[in-house]
């Protein structure tokens, strides 16, 4: 299936500020599931992006602002081919999960994060489910994905980045990002390494992805897990909809959790209230021009003197520091 996809947002800031330095992870992998066709994005006020691959193997475009500014606004723009996934086989078991070598290659999908920590009580009830889904690791992760869909309802405006996963499960309450987090925490509770999948859903609604005729969807990022088993790699669950990860799923990158994996992220120089614009639109199938049917001739900014500038995205690695979360984007 193929995809054209356009990510914006904007930010308006008052009074306007300065030296704002940001980072942007939209690109779409390319996997033995996917194929990224074209990506490319472009940045208001003009200034020419970077791009590098992080720690965890997803893109990312950095890119800085010097002079004062109201707006920054981004658009980033890709066409990808997406492909049905074959059924899951594993026969591993959970006691298989305690091999040394299994634990030292997943060691960092195992450990708690500040969005995924678990309590003995959390640990207990998911050690519970897990033994009673059957004798299989595989077993074990569908049965802690149904458990997450029962214990927690999806409702927007409940939650925020900062939300932890004891704060959803106590809550019962949340959006994607919550529901995967909750699912790594129980994951890694019972020794099944887990990591936090950021991506896009065609879907007309993230709590049902049920498939659509539309030609043309508007939605927000979408949020999902991936669980290492030993005798079948990274295997993708998505506990918000119990829809299988399929062709209707577009992969951006995974990390330990949110925030490995957030959108965007950045810091400025200046105080100032700040306004947050953004969106998602994704269309079906054929692109209707060279690299997708999208146009960044027509920012959304109406200040003068301000043309989004774009980027053909080439994978030049450059090192860069860590930036503050101090604008962000669930």
């Amino acid at each position: 299936m193929r995809f054209d996809i356009r990510y914006r947002t904007r930010f308006t800031y008052d009074p306007a500020v300065a030296e704002s330095h940001n980072e942007l992870r939209a690109c779409p992998v390319t996997d033995a599931h996917q194929r990224l066709v074209t990506y490319r994005v472009g940045v208001a006020p003009a200034t020419r992006p970077l791009s590098f691959t992080d720690y965890w193997g997803t893109r990312v475009d950095t890119f800085g602002v010097r002079l004062p500014h109201r707006v920054l606004e981004v658009v980033a723009e890709a066409t990808v081919e997406t492909s049905p996934r074959p059924e899951v086989v594993s026969d591993a078991w959970i006691a298989d999960l305690a091999d040394g070598e299994f634990v030292a290659r997943h060691h960092e999908y195992l450990e708690a994060t500040a969005h995924t920590e678990w309590d003995p009580d959390m640990r207990a009830r998911a050690e519970a489910c897990a033994a009673a889904a059957g004798p299989t690791a595989l077993d074990a992760a569908r049965g802690i994905h149904d458990l997450v869909r029962s214990a927690v309802r999806y409702e927007k405006g409940v939650t925020d980045v900062a939300t932890t996963a004891a704060e959803v499960l106590q809550g019962g309450a949340g959006v994607c990002q919550d529901f995967a987090h909750l699912a790594v925490a129980w994951c890694r509770a019972v020794g099944l390494p887990a990591r936090y999948v950021s991506g896009y859903l065609f879907s007309a609604d993230d709590a049902t992805a049920e498939r659509t005729d539309r030609p043309v969807v508007h939605v927000q990022t979408h949020a999902w897990i991936e669980v290492a088993l030993p005798d079948a790699g990274w295997v993708p669950l998505d506990p918000t909809n119990g829809r299988e990860v399929g062709e209707l799923h577009v992969k951006v990158g995974h990390g330990r959790d949110y925030d490995d994996v957030c959108p965007f992220r950045g810091v400025h120089h200046g105080s100032a209230a700040v306004e947050l614009e953004a969106a998602v639109e994704i269309r079906r199938g054929e692109p209707m021009l060279p690299g997708g049917p999208f146009t960044l001739l027509e920012p959304w900014s109406e200040a003068p003197g301000s043309p989004l500038r774009v980027t053909l995205g080439a994978r030049a690695p450059v090192a860069m520091p860590a930036l503050e979360q101090e604008q962000q984007q669930q």
